[in-house]
């Protein structure tokens, strides 16, 4: 018997974009090097490898972010037990969205999502590592 999917991918990318906080990627570049924020790429590693990451950003694939936000996970980094906002990005922003939602659900916070992700990083002249 088929599966009766009732929510689709593209109505919880939508959800998670209502509730919660963006950025511009023209507001995102001039906080690239502030000691007050931590870029997270929730891209996987292959996306990563072909195009580089935002300078200084914390890797954590979407797949690992919940292990790697858990300070009782034996996954954990540090990097996301700081007193600091944290900028999640991915290609375009679907993804990003849908993982800064479940972090704030977990108690991550503040949490910000870059509007249009790396693409609109690119567009607005941001540079990659």
């Amino acid at each position: 018997m088929p599966q009766t999917i009732t929510r689709t991918a593209g109505d919880m990318v939508k959800e998670a974009m209502a509730g919660v906080p963006a950025i511009s990627a023209e507001e995102a570049l001039s906080l690239a090097r502030s000691p007050d924020h931590v870029f997270i790429d929730l891209r996987d590693g292959t996306e990563q490898a072909k195009t580089g990451v935002i300078p200084g950003a914390v890797i954590s694939s979407r797949g690992m972010m919940e292990f790697h936000i858990d300070p009782a996970s034996p996954a954990h980094k540090p990097e996301f037990n700081q007193d600091k906002t944290y900028v999640f990005y991915c290609a375009s922003g679907g993804r990003s969205a849908l993982a800064a939602k479940v972090a704030m659900e977990m108690g991550l916070e503040p949490v910000v999502n870059l509007s249009g992700g790396l693409a609109a990083w690119k567009k607005a002249g941001g540079t990659l590592e």
